[in-house]
């Protein structure tokens, strides 16, 4: 439901119901799809970020460039001037007008991302400061680095407070 909402926000005042409903359905296709390449490729993102922004929101705009109705296009950007024709979807018969703008704005998206962002996670990678200890990734941050727990599943005094803790409670059960 998510990545539908991801992908219609770029669509939403210019396009159907009906279509609104298309683009949610494939939305969760494409976050679907690219999860699984995330798992085939061991690319970390528990949070699944890259996949429902980057993924869901590319679909979004490829979505208005060809489903976009010139009517509500019109109402939406035109401001009250009369006369004046604006690109619709391509589907709808506004032609090449805006899917191409759309693509090329997705693809714009990806390289900026990628010069700006690319280096910075190579630097975090190289110093190693972008993952964290095994170990303290099986504990869980709350117990590894805080030494408690964030939520009441365990009392502070009952439950594990470290590694060594957590690994013999979990070899008890």
């Amino acid at each position: 439901m998510l990545g539908g909402f991801v992908a219609i926000t770029s669509g939403c005042s210019v396009v159907e119901p009906w279509a609104a409903i298309v683009c949610g359905f494939f939305a969760a296709c494409v976050l679907i799809g690219l999860n699984s390449i995330a798992i085939k490729l061991q690319y970390d993102d528990p949070l699944e970020v890259a996949q429902l922004h980057g993924g869901c929101g590319a679909w979004g705009l490829i979505f208005t460039g060809l489903f976009a109705k010139e009517e509500f296009v019109i109402q939406t950007y035109n401001s009250g001037n009369i006369g004046i024709t604006r690109p619709y979807g391509l589907l709808l018969g506004g032609g090449w007008g805006l899917i191409g703008p759309q693509i090329v704005e997705v693809v714009t998206i990806m390289v900026w991302f990628s010069v700006t962002m690319g280096p910075l996670f190579y630097l975090l990678h190289k110093l190693r400061i972008l993952r964290i200890l095994s170990d303290e990734e099986i504990a869980g941050l709350d117990i590894s680095i805080h030494g408690g727990y964030a939520y009441n599943a365990y009392s502070e005094e009952s439950g594990p407070q470290r590694y060594g803790d957590y690994l013999r409670l979990q070899d008890q059960s």
